[in-house]
């Protein structure tokens, strides 16, 4: 079908709100080649635009060159637009811009532009421009204080969707900008500028990363979160950095100035009784505030960052994503969905860059990396880089023309503004939110701004920036020129844009007062994470470590488990599984048959379905987790003739409210993203194997292991990071359970309700772990769990579990003690993890069952005390024989779990009446986790079992 040529195109594309349908075969509807019966398994919707006319065919061969010289201008024209406030940047005449250099020299000479401009109107009679009117058309779109990079798209529909939408409304300002708005964008600028000379003024010592020189950043989200509202999005996910951040939170989200001020002479952004709540500096606080546009409400939830630039972008995004399972399970019954809802619909993620962190900080690439991928799309993020130009000069901090450039790798239009222009940048950000909200994929604002001070206001920038800072200090800022701008065009008054920096001076003043007498808020659980649905009744959430705190009952009636672990292998009639599954399938059903044998899978698989049973939606990410990096997972099958995948919990239990996601790919910061939006959902993160986990020790340190304590946010994320020596070198042999232990606050002595920031548990049975995930969601408060995860263990037999050790009324042990006789023991090995079975083995080749005792220590944080004494009580009671005291790991003296536990062993110990010496004995000291020769590695490995059993 073939528009009218006086409608552009842009226009059918700017409602995608449309179901399909009304597109009348425009719109080639959501595509789901492989991975089809995967949940929540989503790609961007793709689009075809009308082709061309024959008439515009011909004369586009007709009129070559001027195709030609309209194509280099949209390529080029950024490489000359006025997009630089300082104009700073050295921009060398560009050839490809001038209509002679494709053979059109004569300004008066006319040419049929059919089918190579897009006007969005008739032309002049006959459908023919001069030569002059064409050259100042392009130049108007194309080379102004917006420059747009979209001719390097592979998607031919993007590209004609761009050059529509521009070329049919080629104003240099922004659409429909009224007085009413200008004075709205006034306000907001001249209010930061107020904010900023105040607390100049009030607190000169004070590090605030003003934004003098970026003030244009607040009326571009202004405009960003009112077009998202109006287009009937509700939330909107924000990430930032330190720059502006206050002037944001204290300006369009509301933050109260005198919580603000309390904070800066020393006091809490909160109420902190009640948890050992830290607080967080000024630059990283945060709100959530609802705002309304035109009737329309919208929620926007800034997060909380650290100081590591970039690193809450994932985080935003996993949340962004995960605050839509609801929009995934409503289209997993068909088409229509909710409302015909679409991922991105009701949510979307923004993101705040700088630019020197934008090009130089790794997470940006793998965060874009994951935009588009059917697992971790969210619909579509705006970027705004916010390009201050940083203290190096940019010559020496890329090797791209534009700090955007790594953008480039999916295929991202940018659009280039200048900063000194708030118009212009409102314009910018509403044509990047309706190519978001159409085509549901990034794009990328960059705002080319200033900083009038250096990296921060103690800062001297000319040290190393002297012509740049002659610059900005000589001229006028950005909310003072356009005062000047709407006054010269009779929109603004002197006496009220007078009033409007007085006025808000006087509510920042009244607020200084206040805030002595200030007393912050509790902080609180609200909303989704008010409660939790627990065995069907609602839980009310509480604080860790509070006395309130409790874990509920983890285990479940036993034909509950047979039914859940023989969904686990169910699939469709006729669906072709590969044939060496079939064993899988055979063990998996006998053992639930027989009650005993449950492998690691098994018993995963049935915490999962029960979970799920329980309403609860379980999501697992990381490299190969649908087959298992081990290939005994298998949660997902592929039919080997027409690869579609079937994952059979989700099949099996299809009726239920639960769902299993399997993301094959990527990062935890996503995960942990997601953990943040509610508590009823399990997500996991696997490493391929333990040391994987390295890539994300920033968000391990500055969120996963202190967020709690920071920012009063729960989470019960997960961290299966595959453990233990097995002669496969230093690099797939450690989790680096020492890290994760060192990050924990454990005390160092017995204490009732304690409060760990983070569970850590090197677990040795399949039941133990089965009680591990459910305990996650089984309790009335949610923590961090690091599994150090079994590799080897996984097919051995003597490492399976009854069905007995899951029924209601088992639990997860975090000790394990021996079952040797007390009386004849002579040596007690105290451990963790696999190397227990190794223990076993050895102990019975040396006859010395009898003697020795092996007690496991299953989570070693928090610390069991009151669990290993109850465990240690028989061997050092009245009448008890000397014992001799062990720790045994295989792990080198400087990793592993011995750092850890050395002073606890010995606090229990002697609270128990002993010396508390407890003898190491495991491999020395290295810089490696272990070796890659294999003679070496099984000669040290050998040590260790002569080690333990010495002198016997």
């Amino acid at each position: 079908m073939i528009l009218a040529r006086n409608v552009p195109i842009w226009l059918y594309l700017a409602k995608p709100s449309q179901p399909a349908a009304a597109l009348e075969g425009r719109v080639i509807a959501l595509k789901r080649a492989y991975h089809d019966e995967s949940f929540g398994f989503r790609k961007p919707r793709q689009f075809t635009l009308p082709d061309y006319t024959p008439a515009e065919l011909s004369n586009r061969t007709t009129n070559a060159p001027l195709l030609r010289y309209a194509d280099a201008v949209r390529t080029h024209g950024h490489r000359a637009a006025s997009i630089d406030p300082l104009d700073l940047l050295r921009r060398e005449r560009v050839p490809a811009l001038e209509p002679s250099r494709y053979g059109l020299s004569d300004p008066n000479g006319t040419y049929d532009v059919r089918g190579i401009l897009w006007t969005g109107q008739e032309p002049e009679p006959n459908n023919h421009w001069a030569l002059r009117d064409i050259t100042e058309f392009l130049n108007t779109v194309y080379v102004g204080r917006i420059a747009y990079e979209y001719m390097d798209l592979p998607s031919k529909t993007e590209r004609l969707w761009f050059a529509h939408l521009l070329e049919s409304q080629p104003s240099t300002s922004m659409l429909h900008c009224n007085a009413q708005r200008k004075r709205r964008i006034h306000q907001s600028i001249a209010c930061s500028e107020v904010f900023d000379t105040f607390l100049q003024a009030k607190f000169p010592n004070l590090k605030r990363y003003g934004l003098e020189g970026g003030e244009s950043m607040l009326p571009a989200l202004d405009a960003l979160v009112g077009e998202a509202a109006r287009a009937g999005v509700t939330h909107v996910v924000l990430a930032m950095p330190h720059r502006g951040r206050l002037n944001l939170l204290t300006g369009l989200l509301g933050y109260d100035p005198a919580c603000l001020f309390h904070k800066i002479k020393g006091g809490s952004e909160w109420s902190v009784e009640g948890g050992p709540f830290s607080g967080d500096v000024l630059s990283h606080l945060a709100a959530s505030p609802i705002l309304n546009y035109d009737g329309k409400e919208i929620k926007v939830t800034l997060l909380p960052n650290p100081s590591h630039l970039e690193a809450v972008n994932p985080v935003a995004l996993g949340k962004a994503r995960a605050k839509q399972y609801t929009l995934l399970k409503a289209l997993e019954k068909g088409s229509e969905g909710v409302e015909g809802c679409m991922l991105g619909d009701k949510v979307m993620c923004v993101q705040i860059h700088g630019d020197a962190s934008f090009t130089g900080q790794g997470i940006v690439m793998e965060t874009l990396g994951l935009s588009n991928l059917p697992h971790y799309t969210s619909g579509g993020s705006v970027h705004i880089v916010v390009n201050i130009g940083y203290t190096t000069p940019a010559s020496s901090a890329r090797s791209s023309l534009y700090c955007s450039d790594v953008a480039k790798m999916i295929n991202c239009p940018v659009l280039h503004v200048n900063g000194d222009y708030p118009e212009d940048v409102v314009r910018a950000v509403e044509i990047a939110f309706k190519y978001r909200n159409y085509f549901r994929k990034d794009i990328v604002i960059d705002l080319l701004v200033y900083r009038r001070w250096g990296h921060n206001e103690l800062d001297e920038p000319s040290f190393t920036q002297p012509l740049m800072y002659q610059k900005i200090r000589a001229r006028r800022s950005v909310p003072a020129l356009y005062e000047d701008r709407l006054m010269n065009e009779g929109v603004l008054q002197k006496d009220t844009a007078a009033s409007v920096r007085g006025s808000y001076k006087e509510t920042l003043t009244d607020a200084l007062a206040a805030s002595a007498s200030y007393s912050p808020p509790p902080i609180k659980l609200e909303r989704q994470w008010s409660t939790t649905k627990i065995d069907g009744n609602d839980i009310k959430m509480v604080w860790p470590g509070s006395s309130e705190a409790q874990t509920f009952d983890t285990g479940v009636n036993a034909e509950l488990l047979k039914e859940v672990g023989r969904a686990s292998v169910s699939v469709p009639e006729g669906f072709d599984i590969h044939p060496r599954l079939q064993r899988h399938v055979k063990n998996r059903l006998a053992a639930l048959e027989k009650g005993e044998g449950i492998d690691w899978a098994t018993a995963e698989a049935m915490a999962f379905g029960s979970l799920m049973l329980g309403g609860c939606d379980v999501r697992i990410a990381g490299q190969d987790v649908g087959r298992g990096t081990f290939s005994h997972r298998h949660a997902m099958v592929v039919d080997q003739k027409t690869e579609g995948v079937v994952v059979p919990l989700n099949y099996a239990l299809s009726k239920v409210a639960g769902k299993l996601e399997l993301a094959n790919s990527k990062l935890v910061q996503f995960e942990y993203g997601a953990s943040w939006e509610r508590p009823d959902f399990l997500p996991i993160w696997e490493a391929q194997f333990g040391d994987f986990f390295n890539g994300a020790q920033v968000i391990i340190d500055t969120f996963i292991s202190s967020a709690e304590t920071k920012w009063g946010k729960q989470s019960g994320i997960v961290l299966l990071l595959p453990h233990g020596l097995d002669g496969a070198g230093p690099e797939h042999s450690s989790s680096r359970i020492e890290r994760m232990l060192q990050l924990t606050n454990d005390p160092y002595s017995p204490q009732l309700n304690v409060n760990v920031n983070m569970h850590v548990v090197y677990p040795t049975t399949p039941a133990q772990y089965f009680h591990l995930l459910r305990r996650q969601v089984k309790r009335n408060y949610r923590k961090p769990l690091v599994v150090a995860a079994p590799k080897g263990l996984l097919r051995l037999v003597v490492a399976s579990s009854r069905l007995s050790d899951m029924l209601p009324g088992t639990k997860f042990r975090p000790v394990i003690p021996d079952i040797a006789p007390t009386t004849a023991v002579e040596r007690v090995i105290l451990m963790s993890g696999k190397l227990y079975y190794d223990l076993v083995k050895e102990r019975a080749a040396r006859d010395l069952d009898q003697r020795v005792a092996i007690i496991r220590i299953e989570e070693p944080a928090p610390f069991p005390f009151f669990e290993l004494m109850d465990a240690l009580r028989p061997y050092v009671g009245d009448g008890a024989k000397r014992i001799e005291w062990m720790w045994v790991q295989e792990e080198p003296k400087n990793q592993g779990a011995w750092g850890h536990v050395k002073d606890r062993l010995g606090v229990a110990l002697r609270a128990l009446g002993g010396n508390g010496d407890v003898e190491y004995v495991g491999r020395q000291e290295d810089a490696v986790p272990a070796p890659g020769i294999g003679d070496t590695y099984r000669t040290q490995q050998k040590a260790v079992m002569d080690g333990a059993f010495y002198g016997l």
